[in-house]
């Protein structure tokens, strides 16, 4: 098999794992709970950046902006610099779930990590970390 096929559908995988044996909320989607994790990691966005991010409609993006916000995870405030933008923060409480599933995840594969590999094989994963590192720039 070609590394880069079976790095792809291993990591693909991996990130089924987690997201199945991790608390998923039904309240939300998949691209609304990646809309939080970037505008965690941007601080700020623009809707417009986060439909192109997300590779969805403007629109769709109004939709998830607006659900987001009934649930009390996001705010828009206008640009200081052109009014007729507005900007998308976190909430406190917006910033309080994504923090809570990334720390479920890292515990979920921390778990993993500890009980299904031998010293070796943890070395040879971490090994792999710095690799993916070296390989995304």
């Amino acid at each position: 098999m070609d590394i880069a096929a079976g790095f792809r559908s291993q990591m693909y995988r991996l990130v089924k794992v987690l997201r199945r044996e991790t608390k998923n909320d039904e309240l939300l989607s998949l691209t609304e709970r990646s809309t939080l994790g970037l505008i965690d990691q941007y601080s700020e966005l623009l809707p417009g950046e986060l439909a192109a991010m997300e590779k969805i409609t403007t629109q769709g993006m109004s939709q998830i902006i607006n659900h987001l916000m009934e649930l009390g995870l996001l705010i828009k405030t206008p640009s200081a610099e052109d009014r007729r933008k507005v900007i998308v923060t976190l909430t406190e409480a917006g910033k309080k779930l994504v923090k809570q599933r990334r720390q479920e995840k890292q515990e979920w594969l921390t778990r993993a990590i500890g009980e299904k590999l031998n010293a070796k094989e943890k070395q040879t994963l971490a090994d792999a970390a710095d690799i993916l590192a070296k390989l995304i720039g």
